[in-house]
């Protein structure tokens, strides 16, 4: 992979980062002192005025909104660790057997670690 493929993919990862980090503080707010660094949220909450049925809402929001949480931090997990490999030189490299990932893959899923041999 040449260095001007490698920039593209770069700002794609960048792009994507941005766009994740837009949907989980739509859904939470960043806590340092959570594992991942985000935590779920379900808006604003008065119990003192709420009945019971909007309780029972908010509940439920929250509890989707953390499954929704962990799925995008392990997204932007994901990324944080492609454009680590892309500062390292070894971006677009298969984890499992060394051979280039081919770039269709790349193109689909820019972070992946993987060649389409070995992804699931």
């Amino acid at each position: 992979m040449n260095k001007k493929e490698t920039e593209q993919f770069k700002q794609k990862l960048l792009a994507e980062m941005a766009i994740i980090e837009g949907e989980l503080s739509s859904i939470g707010h960043k806590n340092p002192q959570v594992v991942g660094g985000w935590e779920a949220t379900s808006g604003d909450m008065e119990v003192n005025s709420a009945d019971e049925n909007e309780m029972a809402d908010k509940f439920e929001e929250l509890e989707d909104n953390k499954s929704i949480v962990v799925q995008l931090e392990n997204q932007l997990l994901d990324i944080k660790s492609a454009l680590e490999r892309i500062e390292k030189g070894t971006y677009g490299i298969c984890e499992v057997c060394g051979v280039p990932i081919e770039k269709e893959r790349l193109e689909a899923n820019p972070s992946s670690k993987v060649s389409i041999k070995h992804g699931h």
